[in-house]
């Protein structure tokens, strides 16, 4: 063994819950790295907004929030989600904007209770419930764009999609009968 306590040839496999969790960590990560972006974009362009024109606190807030989601989707799609399947992308951005839409409503919700049913509208307090509903949003977002948006490829297709830089030769391999299992009548 190596002074630097790496594993030798004979180190046991990682077992498939580790790789799954390394896998979703990879993927918390991403997501956060995009997400982190477009609450930067989110926050920046409500204060803006905000500071440049007469328009009420939650409709600055709703501008802000659709300038995020193109942001974020465009983050997800090519950088997150890359390797997700990429078929089916007018129902792909159907279901990103509808559980956008959802995630905008809970965002701004919050937001809308604070500054109209509590009266907490100053700058600092519009931003907080800002971050507070982005924050509770993001949760959801997360949940339905992994479970319901980005979907994973099915293994078939995935290993198909993987050996397409293979020579032609490997490719004819696919020609093979597979074992299918067929229910008896």
């Amino acid at each position: 063994m190596s002074k630097g306590g790496s594993r030798g040839a004979h180190a046991a496999p990682r077992s498939v819950v580790r790789r799954r969790i390394d896998r979703l960590t990879r993927e918390v990560a991403k997501f956060g790295a995009v997400g982190g972006m477009g609450l930067l974009v989110n926050l920046l362009v409500f204060n803006l907004v905000r500071s440049t024109t007469d328009l009420q606190v939650v409709r600055a807030s709703v501008i802000a929030t659709v300038v995020a989601i193109v942001s974020n989707y465009i983050g997800f799609r090519y950088f997150t989600y890359r390797d997700r399947d990429k078929g089916g992308r007018t129902k792909e951005l159907s279901l990103f904007l509808l559980f956008s839409a959802i995630g905008l409503v809970i965002e701004n919700g919050i937001l809308y209770a604070a500054t109209y049913g509590l009266n907490l509208d100053s700058p600092l307090q519009s931003n907080f419930f800002k971050f507070l509903g982005i924050g509770i949003a993001t949760l959801f977002r997360f949940w339905s764009y992994r479970t319901w948006v980005f979907r994973t490829l099915p293994a078939r297709e995935a290993v198909a999609s993987a050996e397409s830089f293979l020579t032609p030769d490997a490719l004819l391999a696919e020609d093979r009968p597979t074992r299918q299992f067929s229910r008896v009548r």
